[in-house]
């Protein structure tokens, strides 16, 4: 019997993406593969059943798709969703491992061989799964599309028969994926730019975007792990580099924020203080809302407004661009399914490293130590 690939479809309020699209679906039932798809489940990104069943994915219910060998899914799953998996079958998605830990421990119990695609390792192999940088990417574009939105000014410079309109001034905070991103289509739009990291490894891009590093004075040694993340800082190392940011903040018409440590509440960056000095009508999208934000004044899924500034905290920015950001999703999915899976079956490979590093329950049990200790705790 040839390997079953289910797709549910997602059931997290505001999700709208699909694990599969029909491009990766054909590719998957080329290399004699069975994909089954959940009734409606590409509906939210506008992939009509009608696409599935074109490039030969069985359309089946809820159930059946969860009941198949190796599963794949955006949002971690319910209790309901985990209950319908068979013991020794195959779960593929974000699992928010460091943050809902007890999703592992749940799966484990099932039997369930559970892959987090948040914890896919840095390394040049394991790029075309890196499904965490395709999606900051989306965050970052639209970030900015956003900010654009409810800045009462324009982004360009303008030179019109009423005079000269000045570009707005764009600082982001944060040159990961999310922020190289904001930062490109910010200029894009023709907006001033500056960028601060504490990773001075990044300065290069930064400006080879077209945007002004900001550099504090202040030294922070071993900025970067050996994943390439930020580091924390110490708590009074936080104080500082805030206090420092203020006068770069209160001088900016937008800012997007981007900065977080995996497992870790996000560093505060913009005080209240900051807020304060920035001019009424500006704007902040805080992408690192669902870890605390990094402003001190962000309200997670809500928008506020402080004196006149708006302080925007989405929660989930790539579910609004559910087409592009399906598509490059599924495309992550099939590189890791093409890695580790034949149309025999799955084959788990602890002595690969990209296998290790996103394995994260196997036989019964949590096999990630960080996962683990948190169980623990």
């Amino acid at each position: 019997m040839a390997l079953r690939i289910g797709v549910p479809a997602e059931t997290a309020v505001g999700e709208r993406r699909v694990a599969l699209v029909p491009e990766v679906v054909r590719r998957l039932v080329q290399q004699g593969m069975e994909v089954w798809v959940a009734k409606g489940a590409g509906t939210g990104a506008y992939f009509p059943d009608a696409a599935y069943a074109d490039v030969g994915a069985r359309m089946v219910s809820q159930e059946e798709a969860w009941g198949t060998d190796v599963v794949v899914h955006v949002q971690p799953p319910s209790e309901e969703e985990i209950a319908l998996m068979r013991s020794g079958s195959v779960l593929i998605g974000f699992l928010s491992p460091l943050d809902q830990p007890e999703v592992a421990d749940r799966l484990a119990r099932q039997g369930v061989v559970a892959l987090a695609m948040e914890l896919v390792p840095r390394i040049s192999r394991a790029q075309k799964m890196d499904a965490l940088s395709a999606m900051a990417a989306v965050a970052g574009y639209k970030a900015v599309l956003i900010a654009a939105n409810l800045l009462p000014k324009f982004f360009p410079l303008l030179t019109t028969a009423a005079g000269t309109v000045r570009p707005a001034s764009v600082l982001v905070l944060g040159a990961g994926v999310a922020g190289l991103q904001a930062i490109a289509t910010a200029r894009r739009l023709g907006a001033r730019v500056s960028a601060y990291d504490i990773r001075d490894v990044v300065k290069e891009e930064v400006q080879s975007l077209g945007a002004t590093f900001v550099e504090l004075p202040f030294e922070v040694p071993d900025a970067q792990d050996v994943s390439g993340y930020a580091k924390a800082l110490a708590e009074e190392k936080q104080r500082q580099q805030a206090q420092l940011l203020v006068p770069h903040i209160g001088r900016a018409d937008v800012v997007i924020s981007t900065a977080q440590v995996p497992g870790r509440r996000a560093p505060v960056l913009i005080t209240e203080e900051a807020v304060a000095a920035m001019q009424p009508g500006s704007v902040i999208i805080d992408l690192a809302a669902p870890n605390g934000g990094n402003c001190v004044l962000t309200q997670p899924g809500e928008t506020v407004i402080h004196n006149g500034v708006q302080i925007v905290g989405p929660l989930n920015l790539p579910a609004e661009m559910p087409v592009h950001a399906s598509q490059m999703y599924a495309r992550t999915l099939l590189a890791m399914i093409q890695e580790f899976a034949t149309p025999e079956g799955f084959k788990p490979n602890f002595e690969d490293e990209i296998f290790r590093g996103v394995c994260l329950t196997y036989n019964g049990e949590v096999v990630n130590e960080r996962v683990r200790a948190l169980l623990a705790a």
